[in-house]
């Protein structure tokens, strides 16, 4: 297990790399940072053997025999599971919680399969992450940065795939629901800068989900822009977000083995998704969202 755990590392460091050196420097652009990200996850299917080998459905299984199919497919997911974590880490506690609740998930049925590498990886980042999230939240002492970010990312996709591709009970829907919420979250944000703001997908903006909210429903909530008022903003919005993914974590892990379920919950939140973003855009969000002004 100690071999596995240094190769784990000895990749995670090279994600970790790019972004903790554009921490310091802002020189490193996203395409660099996500290049290297596909680096680590490349030498991680050769190290670990951490290789997409097939897709479940209800009724049969698609093998994935081919190097020029498994070989993309493994290091497009890690590397995009990472880039992801990176993108959702906008307001304290948020990225980190999330991540949190995903490897707990992971820990989990890595224990139901005896999977005990999975098992004592998971919870080991898990550990690592809460002691950051408590200088992280809600005062944002301290902050992940793009190294921390990626970093974990990383951890956290690697870790999904070797559960799923160790343990042929798992489905590899369980991975894909687990990780719903920052995949779809960079998916609609590529689509949406692409297609409707005709930018190029890699242009940061201001209108993820979590920035919506932060915006048109926590300020309504404080309303006033002096620093401590802020400061109770940015942790207010973190909860939203945390219960939102919990709607994907939660039946992941209840269901893990049971591919039709989780392909069903996956449909459901992309559309709970595409809905609840519709209505914050248009000011019209759900009225249980909405907090009462104080003054």
């Amino acid at each position: 297990m100690t071999s596995w755990m240094m190769s784990l590392m000895a990749c995670a460091f090279i994600a970790f790399a790019g972004g903790i050196v554009e921490d310091y420097t802002g020189r490193v652009s996203p395409m660099r940072r996500l290049l290297l990200t596909m680096i680590a996850a490349l030498l991680a299917y050769f190290l670990l053997d951490a290789r997409l080998d097939r897709i479940d459905w209800p009724f049969s299984v698609w093998a994935l025999p081919y190097i020029w199919l498994a070989l993309p497919l493994s290091v497009l997911a890690v590397a995009g599971i990472a880039n992801a974590i990176n993108i959702i880490d906008g307001f304290n506690g948020l990225a980190s919680v999330v991540t949190i609740c995903m490897l707990l998930s992971l820990g989990y049925v890595a224990l139901q399969v005896n999977d005990m590498f999975v098992l004592v990886a998971a919870l080991m980042v898990a550990g690592a992450t809460a002691g950051f999230l408590v200088w992280n939240y809600p005062v944002g002492l301290i902050f992940l940065g793009d190294g921390g970010a990626y970093f974990i990312g990383f951890m956290l996709g690697e870790l999904a795939l070797l559960l799923v591709v160790r343990n042929p009970q798992v489905s590899t829907w369980y991975a894909a629901l687990l990780l719903i919420y920052p995949a779809f979250e960079t998916l609609f944000s590529a689509y949406r800068r692409m297609f409707v703001r005709g930018k190029s997908p890699t242009m940061p903006d201001g209108i993820h989900l979590h920035s919506l909210i932060f915006r048109r429903i926590v300020q309504w909530a404080v309303g006033r822009k002096e620093g401590r008022a802020l400061l109770r903003r940015n942790s207010l919005t973190s909860p939203y977000l945390w219960m939102f993914s919990l709607m994907a974590v939660i039946p992941a892990t209840m269901f893990w083995r049971h591919t039709w379920v989780l392909m069903v919950f996956c449909l459901l939140f992309m559309t709970s998704y595409i809905w609840l973003y519709a209505r914050i855009v248009r000011f019209k969000a759900p009225r249980w969202m909405i907090r009462h002004k104080k003054h």
